[in-house]
Order: C-alpha cells, then structure tokens, then sequence
C-alpha cells in the first residue's frame, strides 16, 4: 500500500434479531428531547413505530417527528426540519428508516444551529460546521447506502435540479450509532431491494477503480463484491431468505464505512453522474447508478486495464486462457452486466424518464471527481450519458 492514511470509526454497531433491544442502552446517553425522523410511512404499518416510539418513552423522552421524508430528501425538506428541530430544542437525532433517512438526519444535525443557509455552506461551498451539532443515532430498515456508518449526507434541490452529497470530516457527524434489524428490510418491494442491492456493489468499485499498487483494500473489496454478488442471486430467488440479508445489510455497512477507501485514491464518477441524473428525474438512487454504470466502465477500461482484469478473474471467475487482457476485461462486465439484468436493475436512463433534451442539463450537474483512471471533460461526460440512455 502506498497511500498514507489516518482512520477512525466511531459509530457502534448493534446487528441481529435483536438488536432493537439496544437501544434501551444508547438512549440514556443523551438528552431528553429527541427528534424522531421517519420516512413515508411503512415503519408505522410493519410495527417499527410502536417498538421505537415504546422505547422512547420508557426512557422518559420528549419526541418531536419529522415524518415523510423522500427516497430523494430535498433542501426544502431540510428546511421544514431544520424549524421543527429548533422548536423542539433537540438534544438527538433518532433515524427510523434507509439510507435516504439517515442522509437526511446528518445533514440536519449540522443545521440546526448553523447560522448559515446549509445548502450554500455544505452543498455549495462544501465547508465544514463550525456550529454544534446535534448527535444522531439509526435504526436500519433498508440496505444499500451504507450512511448508517459514515458522515456522508446527500441533499436534493428541486429549484436548481442539483443533487449533491457531502461526505463530512468530522467524525461526530458519524451516527454514534447505529441498529440493524435484517427482519427489517425483508418488507422491502423487490425493486428497492435490487436497487440497495446495486449500490453496495457500485459503492465498492468506486474505490476499488483506482490506483495501481498492491492494496490490502482491493482484495478486501474483491471479497465483498462476491458475497454481494452471490447473495444478491439468494435474495432475488427468495427474498425472506435471512442469511442472505443479512450478508447483504452487513456488506453494505462495510462498502461505505470508509475501510475499503484506505490507502485509495477512490474513482465516485457513477455516483456523479447518477445523482445528476437523480437530480432531473428523482429515481431510485441504485437505478441511476445502474443505468450509467456500464457506459462508464466501458469508457474508462482502456486506461485502468489491469484492474479491470483482474475484477473479471477475482470477482467474476472469467477464465483468462488463451485470451487478452481486452478480452478478458470485456468479459467480466459482460458478466457484471448479466447480474445486474438478473437482478432486475433499470439498464438505460430513458427507462427512469430521462431524454436527450436533458442531457446537457444532467452534465452541468455532474461533478467531476480526479481519483479513477480517467478524468473526463463535458464531452467524455455527454458521450456517457448518450450512451446511458
């Protein structure tokens, strides 16, 4: 490994059957007004409400809620929250839902005493709080992003059709913890299955698409992206199969809780194009990424071959004899390719709404990153996105 690196994770993991029961343990940490944030509804029908909210007042809290938070939070959701937080004066933060609640959660706990406008100081000038902030805790229902055990915060502003995401430096915008029930993403539709599915896969081969030396963190990567893939196959066939999911929740926790990253340069031009994607079409996150996957991967294997190389013999099982290094990088998205049909993955931008007149629109919000193989210019960027569609 050649990168020099500082790592340190706080958050405490609670995971099994069980785990809820936890939260009898965290809760007396911290004060007594809570701000429960939920999303559009389902924890109230599968029961996770009447637990949670149980718990709550056992251990004597005060409870405001902010219910109905999208798959896609909005600045103008962030706001809403923002007032009824500082109404209630809250001391924590309680995330009940996926991804998309927890990434709401953290970027209100660095809001609600900002002095600032948030999107202006975090999502435009990508500063860091220099106000307190306010600690959160989850409880998991849906796998996929990983923001259970990172400080990275996604926001969408609907005015200037721009999704952005902060992955913060303060380590105390980590939830301090978090509960992971894998019963609880078994009430998941299968298409929100696939696409949280999708991203753990996407979130390891952002980092694993870069660099050239002999990094620990690769063959860690190699290891997860085969347990996604094959238990991904499991949970498709039958999705209330419980070792499945729950190698499926446990994989996504560690594909984005920085680990892999170590050492890396880390690629993240997927996510750039799908969240600009998002930001235009408000679709799935997991099936934005898996539309503009391919043409991406594609684009840039002539500049990363060897990784790509060895991704399709490591991970994928492809045979090299008797072939090139072309041949044989071909093969593995190929392979890639056929999993994620198989899975049932959105494979094309215009099956998630977009259309060529937004295509120039989708490049102007596409943030361009340097780590992978290949930094692209707007017309690299244009030429994906057509080939995406």
């Amino acid at each position: 490994m050649l990168g020099n690196f500082s790592y340190c994770n706080p958050t405490k993991l609670y995971f099994g059957d069980n785990a809820l029961d936890y939260l009898n343990t965290e809760l007396p940490k911290y004060g007594s007004n809570v701000v429960l944030v939920y999303g559009g509804g389902s924890i109230r029908k599968n029961g996770i409400y009447d637990d949670v909210c149980r718990i709550l007042k056992e251990n004597g809290k005060n409870v405001a809620e902010i219910s109905g938070v999208m798959p896609n939070p909005t600045l103008q959701k962030l706001y809403e929250g923002m007032e009824i937080a500082r109404g209630h004066r809250a001391d924590f933060i309680l995330a009940v839902g996926g991804g998309s609640v927890c990434d709401y959660s953290k970027a209100l706990s660095v809001s609600i005493h900002c002095k600032e406008d948030p999107w202006e100081k975090y999502y435009v000038r990508f500063e860091e709080p220099e106000c307190e902030v306010v600690p959160v805790g989850c409880v998991l229902t849906m796998a996929g992003t990983g923001s259970e055990m990172n400080a990275g915060a996604v926001i969408t502003n609907r005015e200037t059709k721009q999704k952005f995401g902060h992955v913060f430096a303060d380590e105390n915008i980590m939830p301090r913890f978090a509960i992971l029930n894998p019963k609880y993403t078994m009430t998941l539709p299968r298409y929100q299955m696939a696409a949280g599915t999708y991203d753990i896969f996407n979130h390891i081969c952002e980092q694993y698409f870069s660099g050239e030396d002999d990094n620990t963190s690769d063959y860690i990567s190699e290891g997860l992206m085969r347990s996604v893939i094959h238990s991904g196959r499991i949970a498709n066939e039958n999705p209330q199969d419980y070792e499945a999911r729950s190698n499926i929740m446990w994989a996504a926790t560690w594909a984005l809780n920085t680990l892999v990253s170590r050492g890396k340069e880390t690629d993240w031009m997927v996510h750039m194009l799908g969240q600009a994607a998002g930001g235009y079409t408000n679709a799935t996150h997991g099936m934005t990424l898996a539309s503009v996957s391919l043409p991406y991967y594609r684009y840039i294997m002539p500049y990363g071959l060897a990784k790509f190389r060895r991704f399709a013999v490591n991970v994928w099982d492809v045979d090299p004899a008797g072939k090139t290094d072309v041949q044989i990088a071909e093969e593995g998205l190929q392979a890639m390719g056929d999993w994620m049909r198989e899975l049932g993955l959105v494979m094309s931008l215009s099956e998630l709404g977009a259309t060529e007149d937004m295509l120039e629109g989708i490049a102007d919000g596409v943030l361009v990153m340097t780590g992978g193989y290949k930094v692209l210019d707007r017309e690299e960027i244009i030429r994906i996105l057509k080939e995406s569609l």
